[in-house]
């Protein structure tokens, strides 16, 4: 991370030169209620529609609160745990309340209620959706943390899941079609199980799952490709200004229908299915690679590269959502200025009170550190405390504490 304050200063004018044809219709979150969510018994909070801070120990809940937003707007929880997990411990529900303001309609009020022994309730201004992925993209959100190397180091599904994700904020279509895809082949998996379990084979009967998925991987697969083709200069301008160096970075979208359509690459796996009882190839199996001067990221890149790299790529990630869907996704920043020294802090929080970003939630163990940040800015902010999950404001306004 050399350079870090020129990198910074070059981050906020590219931001500024690709953005100057967008129309702003600014969202925030006004207000959040919790109860029972995690180690969470109670909070109503009030947010600077600019920076928030959580500041307290590890281990206290400042990223539950990161986590409880997360929610609002993907109807489920960062850290992959399943909603009931999520109930704080011996209580019978959790609940999340979040009120938006915009600058050009009404307020609105999303609530998310999970109980022990019922189904989880998700509503936008006090209607059930009949499907929550009606949802995806209304509150679009962008987070950072230090679980996004895992995106380097782990399995392809977590690659699946940010190329995913990103589409689903702002292509509806596009998360039906993932949806639907992805029932299907649970429905051939359970198939191929019952044969292999039962020694027993009916090849129609598999067609018809075969069929479902083939209509929905052209377009899915597809769209995958013209995405990384806009979103990888985004990516690659990133790289070179946080990194400061010279090394050249890739996303290369691996796809085995690059080379012949889902039909046919079916056919020829039909027997490998057979006797494993799972689906082989589909778009299940992409992946992406990520590259660092045309070698594996994961293999050669330092610590400190792979950092710059997911930094990037978040960054990136905001600015092509902005550019997609016209006004500024919250940014929630878990927990980065781990290792930073105090001058490269500075700079990264005056980028983000930037106008061009908009609402920001930022956790950190120093308090002292947040508190001195906004000691000589005119940033509008606000600081919460978070100990053994309990919240309370202990400061903000204009950077006067």
């Amino acid at each position: 991370m050399q350079n870090w304050a020129k990198a910074l200063y070059r981050i906020a004018i590219f931001s500024i030169h690709n953005s100057t044809f967008l129309i702003e219709n600014d969202m925030f979150l006004h207000e959040l209620k919790l109860t029972n969510f995690k180690n969470c018994e109670s909070a109503d909070l009030l947010f600077s529609e600019n920076i928030n801070c959580f500041v307290g120990l590890n281990g206290a809940g400042k990223t539950n609160i990161l986590d409880s937003i997360y929610y609002l707007s993907f109807c489920k929880s960062f850290f992959g745990a399943t909603d009931k997990q999520n109930i704080r411990h011996e209580q019978d529900f959790f609940a999340i309340h979040g009120i938006y303001s915009h600058s050009e309609k009404d307020d609105e009020l999303v609530s998310c209620v999970q109980k022990r022994d019922a189904k989880k309730s998700f509503r936008f201004n006090k209607k059930e959706y009949d499907r929550l992925s009606e949802h995806i993209g209304k509150f679009p959100l962008v987070m950072i943390s230090p679980y996004d190397r895992d995106l380097i180091n782990e399995g392809s599904d977590l690659r699946r899941k940010f190329i995913d994700g990103v589409i689903s904020q702002f292509d509806p279509l596009y998360l039906n079609a993932l949806l639907k895809y992805n029932r299907a082949l649970l429905q051939r998996n359970m198939q191929l199980k019952q044969f292999l379990e039962r020694r027993t084979f009916d090849r129609e009967l598999l067609r018809l799952w075969e069929d479902q998925l083939c209509q929905h991987a052209d377009d899915i697969h597809r769209k995958r490709q013209l995405f990384l083709e806009e979103f990888l200069p985004i990516f690659q301008h990133y790289y070179e200004i946080v990194s400061g160096g010279t090394e050249k970075v890739n996303v290369v979208y691996q796809s085995r229908m690059d080379e012949k359509p889902l039909n046919e690459l079916m056919e020829e796996s039909l027997q490998q299915d057979r006797y494993s009882g799972y689906t082989n190839v589909g778009i299940h199996k992409d992946d992406l690679e990520f590259a660092l001067d045309g070698h594996p990221l994961k293999k050669f890149g330092s610590q400190g590269q792979q950092k710059s790299f997911v930094v990037s790529i978040r960054l990136a990630q905001f600015e092509f959502n902005y550019q997609k869907i016209g006004y500024k996704p919250i940014l929630l920043l878990d927990d980065i200025f781990d290792k930073l020294d105090d001058q490269r802090v500075m700079k990264l929080v005056r980028l983000v009170g930037d106008d061009h970003f908009g609402q920001v939630f930022i956790t950190d163990t120093q308090r002292n550190r947040i508190e001195k940040l906004f000691e000589n800015t005119d940033i509008d902010h606000k600081i919460f405390e978070v100990e053994k999950g309990r919240v309370k404001e202990i400061g903000g306004g204009d950077g006067l504490l």
